[in-house]
């Protein structure tokens, strides 16, 4: 076994451990019950409510909570385009950096209010200490928290019986920010910083260069400048939340943002650690934590081939690069293109799955140089719909989207009403939850139809032929699914790009978001009804596997043709013929 293969091993070993307890502990928070830091935060969490003029008890019903979400969202995306347009103005700006172009502001502040976190710029170029920190490090608290606040409403809709509310959504905002994000966020960056991670509000730092160069010009160059920033804060929660915005544009691969094998080993488990545990917080919330147990497993038994793919296709390398004298330079083989060597092939491919999976975006190397079947799995993974773990909140109540679509399939197979959790799954329930899995996928697809139709589109693809129409599926997909990763390679930073990607990013968080709190409201209202004979129970390897089967299909079914004209070809033709 590799160094590689061990962290593989050691990563999702200790994320299956944090399940339960970290589980346990989120279900605590979203149902008020008390926590070991009731004492130190429950004094501001009740200042919070006093100041914004929150009234705890009071519920919401479905449309009052999306309503909020909606109208909050929609302050933190004025707000982050404002910092970003007024950012030459405004302190914190060593650097001394312009205001950020109209649709490019347009785009970063859709982008870090849906959690996508797509950045089709340069952090260390393009934007003030103050801009990361009060605008986008902000957003990855909120629009996080947002996520898990309507994960928490739709598990009270599945565990309660005739009711018409769903909780506050300020109350779960707040306690999802404050105890939760918060707490995990600053032990995170403490470890971080340990390890190397920059956190300064210096614009710059000078370094003397061991082995001197020759700049373009012929002159000897002896020093570097090297940008600085407050990246630790950032990268905490940008990993925690499934976020994935970077300070710098290297993202998770910069050495400032992630020096060492222990960094990235942290970095890589703060991915999994909460998608994976809220599935325990559901089956608590619901009073049964083998339904939690049966998500769980869901999620690992699609994730785990999908990266044994990835780690395969990656470690085999180039087909075309099999030659003696390159074997001789390197031995033991893999495709390291775009690749860092202090973290390797294994590693590197475990992230790139990781944060595909979870709808966290961070890279610690370049999509854009994996091999063909490496890429089509991270491009699968977000295809499913990111409900194999997903993002924090959001993984998990679109995964119950798909367990409310089997137990449907289910009923159809011998003739019953489906039952989920003791709710009659009915006519509307089935409308609701068909939309929410439906037009995220046309939008993806639409999207990437009208890039490569349109000159606007083809003119940022800089290698034209199957890898550049996987480069423009893979963006719209990315965005689509509210990931915010990149294969690289397309020129994304134009008008038509932003404008294009900032309205899927809208589209691809909101509607599922207002469609599952609809969801969450009708199955409330329901009365609970007691299993019978033709029940199927939702929590045995029979329903695991229906709804892997209904997950896979789902995805295969819409996107593999797509997937046909890009990765599968450039695979077939990197072969030997």
């Amino acid at each position: 076994m590799t160094p590689g293969h061990l962290q593989i091993a050691l990563c999702l070993g200790l994320a299956a451990l944090c399940v339960k307890p970290l589980g346990g502990f989120m279900a605590r928070v979203y149902q008020a019950e008390p926590t070991p830091l009731d004492g130190l935060l429950a004094p501001v969490e009740r200042a919070i409510y006093r100041t914004s003029g929150v009234q705890p008890a009071r519920e919401m019903r479905w449309q009052a909570y999306a309503g909020a979400v909606l109208a909050f969202n929609a302050v933190g995306f004025a707000a982050v385009y404002l910092v970003q347009r007024l950012q030459p103005w405004l302190p914190l700006n060593p650097g001394g950096l312009g205001p950020v172009g109209p649709d490019l502001a347009f785009n970063t502040a859709i982008s870090f209010a849906s959690n996508t976190n797509w950045q089709a710029y340069a952090g260390e170029a393009t934007l003030s200490h103050l801009t990361q920190m009060l605008a986008l490090t902000v957003q990855n608290f909120v629009s996080a928290a947002t996520g898990m606040a309507v994960m928490a409403a739709l598990c009270r809709g599945l565990a309660r019986a005739s009711a018409s509310t769903l909780g506050n959504f300020w109350v779960d905002l707040t306690r999802g920010t404050l105890y939760i994000l918060a707490p995990l966020s600053l032990a995170l960056a403490l470890a971080l910083v340990s390890q190397g991670v920059v956190q300064s509000f210096e614009a710059t730092s000078t370094a003397i260069l061991v082995d001197p160069a020759t700049g373009v010009d012929g002159a000897p160059v002896a020093r570097q400048v090297l940008p600085l920033g407050p990246a630790a804060s950032q990268v905490a929660i940008k990993q925690l939340g499934t976020n994935g915005g970077g300070v710098f544009g290297a993202n998770s691969a910069h050495p400032f943002e992630n020096p060492t094998p222990l960094s990235s080993f942290l970095e890589l488990l703060a991915i999994l650690l909460i998608p994976a545990a809220q599935c325990y917080t559901f089956g608590r919330m619901v009073g049964d934590p083998r339904q939690g147990w049966a998500i769980l497993v869901v999620m690992t038994l699609i994730f785990v081939p999908l990266l044994a793919l990835a780690v395969a296709a990656e470690s085999a390398g180039n087909p075309r690069l099999a030659s003696p004298a390159i074997a001789a330079v390197a031995p033991h083989g893999g495709n390291m293109e775009g690749k860092e060597v202090r973290f390797g092939v294994a590693a590197s491919a475990l992230w790139a799955t990781a944060t595909t999976a979870a709808s966290n975006g961070s890279v610690n190397a370049m999509h854009d140089s994996l091999m063909p079947l490496g890429g089509l799995a991270a491009l699968f993974l977000m295809q499913l719909g990111e409900v194999v773990f997903g993002g924090v909140g959001s993984g998990l109540y679109g995964m119950l989207v798909f367990a409310i679509v089997a137990v449907f399939v289910a009923g159809l197979m011998v003739g019953r009403t489906p039952e989920y959790l003791g709710k009659k799954v009915e006519a509307r329930e089935m409308k609701l939850a068909s939309l929410v899995i439906l037009v995220p996928p046309f939008l993806v697809l639409g999207a990437a139809a009208l890039a490569v139709a349109l000159p606007q589109g083809r003119a940022s693809i800089l290698q034209p032929g199957p890898h550049g129409l996987s480069q423009v599926l893979y963006a719209f997909t990315s965005m689509g699914n509210n990931n915010g990763s990149a294969f690289g390679g397309l020129d994304a930073d134009t008008p038509f790009y932003n404008t294009l990607g900032g309205v899927a990013m809208a589209v691809g968080r909101y509607w599922p978001i207002v469609l599952t709190l609809a969801l969450g409201g009708a199955l409330g209202a329901k009365e609970r009804v007691p299993p019978g004979p033709g029940t199927l129970p939702t929590h045995t390897p029979l329903f695991v596997t229906l709804l892997v089967a209904v997950v896979v299909a789902v995805g295969a079914l819409t996107f593999v043709p797509a997937l046909a004209l890009g990765p599968i070809v450039e695979h077939l033709n990197l072969q030997p013929r």
